[in-house]
């Protein structure tokens, strides 16, 4: 089973649009890591927060990856969410779950996955980013990132 976490795309400041929907830079960002996994990722199910930030990635990624799909909203992946809620809930999946949510909770949700503790920040997330873990005998591993820079599109 194959877990993948998605921080959203860069969004506007609150203060620009106090929606904070996906910026110009954030749409672009998600749309060139969407591209890259077409045909990489196979069927998947995309989940998200309900903030519109998060809304907007998980629809980009959909479009790309699971055409005709449409991503769903779910509880749990807010912000300041308890990890402990979708680690239950991966452990229990029986296909592949792409979550898009935010940070500090994607950080806290890998590191109780991978290290039984939610402070120990195993993976670094980066926005639009996706970090893909695999579920295995001995537990949950990093099977793959990739993230905006490194397909060389932001700072």
């Amino acid at each position: 089973m194959l877990l993948f976490l998605v921080q959203h795309g860069e969004a506007k400041p609150e203060g620009v649009d106090p929606a904070r929907p996906l910026s110009e830079r954030g749409r672009r960002d998600v749309e060139a890591v969407a591209a890259f996994l077409r045909g990489k990722i196979g069927p998947v199910t995309i989940l998200h927060s309900g903030k519109l930030r998060a809304r907007q990635t998980a629809e980009v990624l959909a479009a790309s990856l699971t055409p005709g799909s449409r991503p769903e909203e779910t509880d749990g992946l807010e912000p300041l969410a308890d990890p402990k809620v979708w680690a239950a809930r991966a452990e229990k999946a029986e296909g592949d779950l792409m979550v898009v949510g935010h940070l500090p909770h994607l950080e806290r949700l890998a590191s109780l996955l991978l290290t039984g503790e939610e402070g120990a920040r195993p993976v670094a997330f980066r926005m639009g980013g996706v970090v893909c873990l695999e579920k295995g005998e001995g537990g949950w591993a990093v099977r793959w990132a990739v993230t905006p820079d490194l397909l060389g599109l932001s700072d």
